[in-house]
């Protein structure tokens, strides 16, 4: 560590707290030790720096990092060691004092206007006023880019933005916006900011710079790195690895808003059982509870009389249930009474304080009294940002910092400006850790709609909100998982199919949804009749096939069901499409389960731009419409209609798509096995039943196929596919699916390596063990 003060500016601190990475503090007044809600502390090292100091500026370094210090202007310009290539000069840090204000009462007893919305009930609290609560900073990171530099990551939104260069984007939660400060270099750097307030991103004739709201001294880290892969490394290293899921969780998830009786959920399991097609959980979405008892983690027994039963029934039929939990509850029901009883909700009074760890225990309480104890597997934890305001209605969308400013004042007044954009993460945080005082046999899942750096520690994954089913839409999609991947998020999902079919429309909804008419903007689908135009079905078959390639694969939508069945039957196009990817996803499953090991215990990326592997080829910088999955996969989705306008009207189009092959390596279409050559653009066939996948030469595969289930095991030789071309590795890892048992050691790994000039395959003596595991298993090696 070193310290220093630099007149006119400030006082600074620089710690090396891992070999490629740097944490900066910069403060007005003598820096204080403080405790962070997102940097996991305990991995951070404080490791020798070497210091040279002249009278004009500062030079401090590592084996790899050096960083240069002006003592007159303030600026910081860091250098790659090894090479002595720059990587960045950022410009003066500023902080400007502000005050901070808290919200209370004006009175003794709240004036309340409640109002009926999309998400609820929602309170609008008519005599709070300002208080003053100390003072903070306004801080600004400058920042010198090269004209050429592309600047990726900052978590998800909503415009499809992939090279954030020349453009401003605004840090904050809300439905389709699920901010991170992390953003990565295409020079191979990354800069995480240790900040829970709002921020915004610019970089145009303003200047380029991240501005952080509200924060006591700013503190960030730069990341350096070899490639993308261990930038994003880092970002974990910082603030946790991702804990494991349960294996079920990569299987296929069939959702909907929504089932309205456990009947039907039981059903929704039958049915696919009898189709022989694979599934692994149903989700329950929202109205569990009794008419009117919004939020209440009590379900409604006339619909739900024997929850337990009714699990059981899904259970032995080797699936799983999911439930939607709301963090805001009806101010008539018993939840919200317990919770406001030991005055743990907050200042909207009817939004409970996940900053407070009795709020915490009390609220998975509730959850445990009948929704865990009777069966439900795993948590939907929608509306999690947890405020809108009036932007989440209204027949037009506002300006970009309108809604900046309407939806960031509601969390700064009721969470506080410091910590504006990290309810999301203290939710999840209570749910597991909780959980798992509670019971060690369930691991975690919480699908969730909000979120911020470390979360990933908590089981949780993020899915990107309430989507419109349009063509642009779909292609927005692919980048906004990509930008996620590179904020160093590993689990990212959305709806297949999107969230909204219809348009500004919402008369034909069922279960007796309320709706404020006057909510209109972001309903915006192009398909008035779902799944009976055949232009929806296209789409929607298009987004399952992208789906199957993402670390959760989950249909859910409105307006429309989802289901297989409603899209054909067996021997119809769409119905046959669908489970050819559904079998495919099934087929992947050891390979797809071996990746989320890497993920907890190497911080490995599932989902990946090409720029993770291929930085080195120019062409991949710009390109956000195919992706990486895992080590072995490159996927190239459909992203425009080929057979049919909305009205099921036919269109007459080429089925084809044009992909590109990075280069550096040879490439095998996973379909025909013929093997091209990277670094150059193909033409693949794109028909309805098909979308351009490739495979690394150099790839080894286990598979699955004919499996029902995620934990499904078939008698029999187990699968390898190889892909020849060049060497390759692969860890197969197995262990008891969902507990955490693997924290113990219980579990498995086996190595298998391919020796492409011999054309030999080596599989190792199998590491380790757990209670089930299969001994001795026989392989089928099948080289392509």
């Amino acid at each position: 560590m070193y310290q220093f003060k630099l007149e006119g500016f400030g006082f600074y601190k620089i710690t090396a707290v891992a070999d490629n990475i740097f944490k900066v503090v910069f403060s007005k007044n003598e820096i204080e030790n403080t405790k962070s809600l997102l940097v996991e502390e305990a991995n951070l090292r404080d490791d020798e720096l070497t210091v040279d100091e002249t009278s004009d500026k500062l030079e401090i370094k590592n084996d790899r990092i050096q960083l240069n210090v002006d003592k007159e202007t303030g600026k910081f310009t860091w250098y790659q060691v090894s090479t002595g290539e720059k990587y960045l000069t950022e410009g003066e840090k500023t902080l400007i004092e502000k005050d901070l204000v808290r919200y209370q009462l004006n009175g003794d007893k709240p004036i309340v206007k409640r109002v009926k919305t999309v998400d609820g009930e929602r309170n609008f609290i008519e005599n709070l006023e300002q208080v003053m609560d100390g003072t903070a900073y306004r801080g600004k990171i400058n920042f010198e880019w090269e004209p050429e530099e592309g600047i990726y990551g900052l978590g998800q939104a909503e415009e499809g933005i992939y090279n954030y260069r020349g453009h401003v984007q605004y840090l904050y939660q809300h439905n389709m916006r699920i901010p991170m400060p992390m953003l990565i270099s295409s020079k191979k750097y990354g800069i995480f900011v240790d900040c829970c307030s709002l921020m915004t991103f610019n970089d145009n004739e303003n200047g380029s710079y991240l501005f952080l709201d509200t924060v006591k001294q700013m503190e960030y880290y730069f990341v350096a790195g070899e490639d993308f892969n261990e930038i994003t490394r880092g970002f974990r290293t910082l603030t946790g690895s991702a804990q494991m899921l349960p294996k079920w969780a990569f299987g296929y998830i069939q959702s909907r808003e929504t089932y309205c009786t456990q009947q039907e959920l039981e059903d929704i399991v039958a049915e696919y059982r009898k189709r022989n097609v694979p599934l692994d959980c149903v989700v329950q979405d929202w109205k569990t509870w009794e008419p009117g008892n919004w939020g209440e983690k009590i379900v409604d027994k006339k619909r739900y009389p024997d929850l337990s039963k009714a699990m059981q029934h899904i259970h032995d039929m080797h699936a799983h249930a999911m439930v939607s939990m709301w963090p805001n509850m009806n101010h008539a029901g018993e939840n919200y009474a317990e919770l406001d009883e030991k005055g743990h909700m907050l200042m909207d009074l009817a939004t409970y304080d996940a900053f407070n760890e009795e709020a915490r225990e009390i609220y998975w309480q509730q959850v445990n009294r009948e929704l865990f104890s009777g069966g439900f597997d795993a948590w939907w934890c929608d509306s999690t940002e947890p405020f809108s305001g009036p932007d989440w209605g209204g027949e037009e969308k506002r300006e970009p910092w309108e809604r900046y400013e309407m939806v960031g004042q509601e969390h700064q007044k009721f969470l506080g400006a410091e910590r504006a954009n990290a309810f999301a993460m203290m939710h999840a945080r209570g749910i597991y850790e909780n959980q798992r005082k509670t019971s060690e046999e369930k691991r975690v899942l919480n699908l969730t709609r909000s979120g911020y750096p470390s979360i990933q520690k908590y089981g949780a994954v993020l899915w990107s909100g309430d989507t419109c089913a349009t063509w642009k839409t779909l292609k927005d999609q692919i980048t906004e998982g990509l930008n996620m991947a590179m904020s160093g998020y590993p689990y990212w999902t959305l709806d297949i199919g999107a969230f909204f079919t219809l348009h500004k429309n919402w008369q034909k909804r069922g279960c007796d949804c309320e709706k404020d008419p006057t909510m209109k903007w972001f309903w915006q689908g192009d398909y008035e009749e779902g799944v009976n135009d055949l232009a929806y079905r296209e789409l929607y078959t298009r987004w399952l096939q992208f789906g199957t390639f993402l670390p959760m694969f989950r249909s859910h939508g409105t307006d429309t069901p989802r289901e297989i069945w409603n899209f054909g039957e067996q021997g119809t196009p769409f119905y046959d499409a669908i489970e050819k990817f559904i079998n495919l996803r099934y087929t992947l499953m050891p390979y797809i389960y071996s990746m989320a090991a890497k993920i907890h215990f190497e911080n490995a990326t599932m989902m990946r731009s090409l720029a993770f592997d291929f930085l080195a080829d120019e062409k991949v910088k710009d390109i956000h419409d195919e992706f990486l999955f895992g080590d072995a996969f490159l996927i190239c989705p459909v992203i425009e209609p080929m057979y049919y306008e909305v009205g099921s009207k036919p269109i007459e189009k080429e089925k084809t798509r044009s992909c590109y092959l990075p280069a550096g390596t040879k490439w095998f279409d996973f379909w025909t096995n013929t093997c091209y050559e990277g670094g150059q653009t193909v033409v693949m066939n794109a028909e309805l039943d098909k979308i351009p996948v490739f495979v690394k030469a150099g790839s080894i595969i286990p598979v699955s196929e004919g499996i029902q289930y995620a934990t499904e095991q078939k008698e029999g030789k187990r699968q390898i596919w190889v892909y020849p071309g060049a060497d390759a590795k692969f860890s197969l890892y197995e262990d008891e699916g969902d507990n955490y048992n693997f924290e113990k050691g219980m579990y498995a790994l086996t190595e298998m390596i391919w020796d492409d000039a011999a054309q030999k395959m080596t599989i190792g003596k199998t590491q380790g063990g757990f209670p089930g595991m299969e001994e001795n298993p026989e392989y089928e090696i099948i080289v392509k």
